[in-house]
Protein backbone atom coordinates (compact mmCIF):
# COMPACT_ATOMS: atom_id res chain seq x y z
CA UNK A 1 0.00 0.00 0.00
CA UNK A 2 2.77 2.16 0.32
CA UNK A 3 3.87 2.09 -3.03
CA UNK A 4 0.05 3.70 -4.04
CA UNK A 5 -0.05 6.27 -1.25
CA UNK A 6 3.66 7.41 -1.77
CA UNK A 7 2.09 10.36 -4.36
CA UNK A 8 0.54 11.75 -0.81
CA UNK A 9 2.39 10.74 1.88
CA UNK A 10 5.64 11.86 0.46
CA UNK A 11 5.05 15.81 -0.11
CA UNK A 12 3.49 15.60 3.20
CA UNK A 13 6.75 14.05 5.42
CA UNK A 14 9.04 16.25 3.37
CA UNK A 15 7.20 19.09 4.27
CA UNK A 16 7.54 17.56 8.19
CA UNK A 17 11.01 17.21 7.60
CA UNK A 18 11.94 20.52 7.56
CA UNK A 19 10.06 20.97 10.83
CA UNK A 20 10.85 19.80 14.40
CA UNK A 21 8.43 17.23 14.47
CA UNK A 22 9.47 13.51 15.26
CA UNK A 23 8.78 9.78 13.51
CA UNK A 24 8.47 9.05 16.95
CA UNK A 25 6.29 11.93 17.98
CA UNK A 26 4.03 11.24 15.07
CA UNK A 27 3.67 7.56 16.27
CA UNK A 28 2.59 8.54 19.49
CA UNK A 29 -0.09 11.20 18.20
CA UNK A 30 -1.07 7.93 16.02
CA UNK A 31 -1.53 6.06 19.12
CA UNK A 32 -3.32 8.68 21.32
CA UNK A 33 -5.66 9.29 18.21
CA UNK A 34 -6.98 5.88 17.94
CA UNK A 35 -7.37 6.12 21.62
CA UNK A 36 -9.79 8.99 21.26
CA UNK A 37 -11.16 6.18 18.49
CA UNK A 38 -11.50 3.34 20.51
CA UNK A 39 -13.65 5.56 23.00
CA UNK A 40 -15.89 7.20 20.00
CA UNK A 41 -16.77 3.12 19.27
CA UNK A 42 -17.03 2.78 22.71
CA UNK A 43 -20.46 5.16 22.70
CA UNK A 44 -22.09 3.32 19.49
CA UNK A 45 -20.81 6.13 17.02
CA UNK A 46 -19.76 3.15 14.57
CA UNK A 47 -19.57 5.44 11.07
CA UNK A 48 -18.05 8.25 12.57
CA UNK A 49 -15.44 5.92 14.27
CA UNK A 50 -14.49 4.53 10.83
CA UNK A 51 -14.16 7.82 9.55
CA UNK A 52 -11.26 8.05 12.69
CA UNK A 53 -9.86 5.37 12.21
CA UNK A 54 -8.59 6.44 8.73
CA UNK A 55 -7.99 10.16 9.75
CA UNK A 56 -5.57 8.07 12.75
CA UNK A 57 -4.01 5.99 10.24
CA UNK A 58 -2.75 8.60 8.40
CA UNK A 59 -0.48 9.21 11.23
CA UNK A 60 1.14 4.95 10.88
CA UNK A 61 1.38 6.30 7.33
CA UNK A 62 3.44 9.25 8.29
CA UNK A 63 5.62 8.61 10.73
CA UNK A 64 7.52 5.97 8.45
CA UNK A 65 7.62 8.19 5.76
CA UNK A 66 8.88 11.45 7.75
CA UNK A 67 11.68 8.67 9.37
CA UNK A 68 12.46 7.98 5.95
CA UNK A 69 12.36 11.95 4.43
CA UNK A 70 14.47 13.62 7.23
CA UNK A 71 17.06 10.57 7.56
CA UNK A 72 15.53 10.10 11.13
CA UNK A 73 15.41 6.28 10.66
CA UNK A 74 16.29 4.26 13.90
CA UNK A 75 15.91 0.50 15.05
CA UNK A 76 14.67 1.82 17.96
CA UNK A 77 11.82 3.95 15.71
CA UNK A 78 11.13 1.16 14.11
CA UNK A 79 10.58 -1.06 16.86
CA UNK A 80 9.00 1.31 18.82
CA UNK A 81 5.78 2.09 15.95
CA UNK A 82 5.59 -1.71 15.67
CA UNK A 83 4.74 -2.16 19.17
CA UNK A 84 2.75 1.21 19.09
CA UNK A 85 0.86 -0.17 16.24
CA UNK A 86 -0.12 -2.87 18.45
CA UNK A 87 -1.37 -0.60 21.09
CA UNK A 88 -3.67 1.52 18.32
CA UNK A 89 -5.47 -1.96 17.46
CA UNK A 90 -6.14 -2.81 20.95
CA UNK A 91 -7.48 0.59 21.98
CA UNK A 92 -10.11 0.35 18.58
CA UNK A 93 -10.96 -3.17 19.24
CA UNK A 94 -11.53 -1.95 23.02
CA UNK A 95 -13.55 0.39 22.26
CA UNK A 96 -15.55 -1.93 20.00
CA UNK A 97 -15.77 -4.32 22.70
CA UNK A 98 -17.18 -2.13 25.02
CA UNK A 99 -19.67 -1.26 22.98
CA UNK A 100 -20.37 -5.11 22.77
CA UNK A 101 -20.15 -5.45 26.48
CA UNK A 102 -22.65 -2.43 26.72
CA UNK A 103 -25.64 -4.03 24.38
CA UNK A 104 -24.62 -7.71 25.85
CA UNK A 105 -23.90 -8.83 22.42
CA UNK A 106 -22.10 -11.75 23.41
CA UNK A 107 -21.30 -13.05 19.29
CA UNK A 108 -19.61 -9.50 18.37
CA UNK A 109 -18.14 -10.18 21.79
CA UNK A 110 -16.77 -13.65 20.83
CA UNK A 111 -16.00 -12.00 17.70
CA UNK A 112 -13.78 -9.25 18.15
CA UNK A 113 -11.78 -11.51 20.68
CA UNK A 114 -10.75 -13.81 17.96
CA UNK A 115 -10.32 -10.67 15.46
CA UNK A 116 -7.23 -9.15 18.21
CA UNK A 117 -6.18 -12.10 18.97
CA UNK A 118 -5.80 -13.07 15.25
CA UNK A 119 -4.31 -9.35 14.64
CA UNK A 120 -1.81 -9.74 17.31
CA UNK A 121 -0.72 -13.45 16.05
CA UNK A 122 -0.22 -11.79 12.69
CA UNK A 123 1.99 -9.46 14.16
CA UNK A 124 3.48 -11.59 16.13
CA UNK A 125 4.20 -14.30 14.11
CA UNK A 126 6.07 -11.87 11.56
CA UNK A 127 8.42 -10.75 14.58
CA UNK A 128 9.14 -14.04 15.74
CA UNK A 129 10.37 -15.31 12.15
CA UNK A 130 12.66 -12.06 11.97
CA UNK A 131 14.07 -12.96 15.35
CA UNK A 132 15.24 -15.80 13.81
CA UNK A 133 16.35 -14.70 10.72
CA UNK A 134 13.46 -15.17 8.69
CA UNK A 135 11.59 -12.17 6.69
CA UNK A 136 8.02 -12.90 7.00
CA UNK A 137 5.87 -9.93 5.24
CA UNK A 138 3.57 -11.81 3.14
CA UNK A 139 0.25 -12.90 4.18
CA UNK A 140 -3.28 -12.26 3.49
CA UNK A 141 -4.41 -10.28 6.11
CA UNK A 142 -1.88 -7.70 7.37
CA UNK A 143 -2.74 -4.49 9.04
CA UNK A 144 -3.62 -2.29 6.11
CA UNK A 145 -6.23 -5.20 5.25
CA UNK A 146 -7.59 -5.82 8.61
CA UNK A 147 -8.13 -2.00 9.02
CA UNK A 148 -9.79 -1.67 5.12
CA UNK A 149 -12.13 -4.14 6.31
CA UNK A 150 -12.76 -2.99 9.60
CA UNK A 151 -13.56 0.62 7.83
CA UNK A 152 -15.73 -0.38 5.29
CA UNK A 153 -17.21 -2.40 7.94
CA UNK A 154 -18.26 0.57 10.27
CA UNK A 155 -19.18 2.68 7.60
CA UNK A 156 -21.42 1.00 6.00
CA UNK A 157 -23.20 -0.64 8.96
CA UNK A 158 -21.87 -3.85 8.25
CA UNK A 159 -19.48 -4.32 11.76
CA UNK A 160 -20.91 -7.98 12.32
CA UNK A 161 -19.73 -9.37 9.01
CA UNK A 162 -16.48 -7.25 9.13
CA UNK A 163 -15.81 -8.90 12.50
CA UNK A 164 -16.62 -12.62 11.19
CA UNK A 165 -13.69 -11.61 8.12
CA UNK A 166 -11.20 -10.16 10.48
CA UNK A 167 -11.50 -13.14 13.18
CA UNK A 168 -11.45 -15.68 10.29
CA UNK A 169 -8.76 -14.19 7.71
CA UNK A 170 -6.68 -12.77 10.80
CA UNK A 171 -5.98 -16.44 12.29
CA UNK A 172 -5.66 -17.87 9.06
CA UNK A 173 -2.88 -15.22 8.24
CA UNK A 174 -1.34 -16.19 11.41
CA UNK A 175 -1.32 -19.72 10.32
CA UNK A 176 -0.29 -18.31 6.99
CA UNK A 177 2.94 -17.03 8.47
CA UNK A 178 3.89 -20.44 10.25
CA UNK A 179 3.51 -21.89 7.31
CA UNK A 180 5.11 -19.69 5.27
CA UNK A 181 8.13 -19.62 7.74
CA UNK A 182 8.09 -23.91 8.05
CA UNK A 183 8.66 -23.63 4.17
CA UNK A 184 11.36 -21.49 4.33
CA UNK A 185 13.18 -22.88 6.87
CA UNK A 186 11.72 -26.44 5.73
CA UNK A 187 11.44 -27.17 9.91
CA UNK A 188 15.19 -27.01 10.39
CA UNK A 189 16.14 -27.67 13.37
CA UNK A 190 18.42 -24.91 14.98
Amino acid sequence: MRNHTRWLVAPIARFLSGTRISPNTLTLLGVLLNGGVGAVLATGRLQLGGLLVIIAGAFDALDGALARASGRTTRFGAFFDSVMDRFSEAAVFGGLLLHALQRGDRTDIILIYAAIVGSLLVSYARARAEGIGVECKEGWFTRFERVAVLVVGLLLGQLRLALWVLAIFANLTALQRVYLVWRDTRGSEG
